[in-house]
């Protein structure tokens, strides 16, 4: 479903929670505070930047997010699941079934085609092949790789790599995709291909969360949470008001 969107620009979404973040805090061994006590809610149909300088939080913020950990103390909830009250083996359905990622370094199978690296985004889904496929088909058009679906990663460039690696994100219709400085790798023009493409697939109503130092890349982006010593000091959004258009 679609989100419901006040009429005017950057208005606030009204949908629900896609993730919940209560009271947030990660320490490790050391006593190293990751994140300091966070509060954020990141609503169905947003697109977000999780912006700020290294050491600031957002990495870890990623993993919590991404359920990767878990926080030492506070609320972490992914598509109105409470992480903290997951076995380790559900924590994995929850990213299979809720959660796609993109990194900077692609992480594509060597010697694997393009259609069969975006297949196995569906490797666990119980999907027979003949269907993985079609659906690989499917979304490579959409990210515009048509024409690439039999090349493999070392047959790609930077940018085309980039886009094999959100097809597969996407291709389980995930609740968030997560970016993880999707464009760290690439030089500007294919840096600025890839930021499009995310802006076309969230206008599809495709929820995102890019995490970046990039402060130009953040900019353009309709909601920015800046991070710093692992709090947020910063959020565009306004606070959330009722009705709808």
């Amino acid at each position: 479903m679609m989100p419901t969107r006040l009429d005017r620009p950057g208005g606030d979404y009204v949908g629900e929670p896609v993730v919940e973040l209560v009271g947030v805090r990660k320490e490790y061994p050391g006593g190293v505070v990751a994140l300091a006590g966070v509060d954020l809610i990141i609503r169905r149909g947003e697109m977000v930047a999780i912006v700020g300088p290294s050491g600031s939080g957002k990495s870890t913020l990623l993993h919590l997010v991404g359920s990767l950990d878990r926080p030492s103390e506070g609320s972490v909830r992914i598509a109105g699941h409470e992480v903290a009250g997951l076995a380790d083996r559900e924590l994995s359905a929850l990213r299979a079934q809720n959660l796609g990622f993109v990194f900077q370094s692609f992480h594509l199978a060597a010697g694997i085609s393009a259609l069969g690296n975006v297949a196995d985004g569906l490797l666990y889904s119980g999907l027979p092949l003949r269907t993985r496929r079609r659906k690989a088909v499917a979304v490579l058009e959409r990210v515009g790789l048509a024409d690439r679906m039999t090349h493999r990663p070392h047959e790609l460039s930077g940018g085309q790599k980039q886009r094999v690696a959100i097809a597969r994100a996407i291709i389980g219709e995930p609740a968030l995709l997560l970016a993880d400085e999707p464009t760290g790798a690439l030089d500007s023009a294919s840096g600025e291909t890839v930021m499009a493409l995310l802006h076309d697939l969230n206008a599809e109503g495709t929820t995102i969360a890019v995490i970046t130092h990039d402060n130009d890349i953040a900019a353009a982006l309709p909601r920015q949470v800046r991070l710093r010593d692992g709090l947020i000091v910063s959020d565009s959004r306004a606070p959330t008001r009722t009705g709808t258009r």
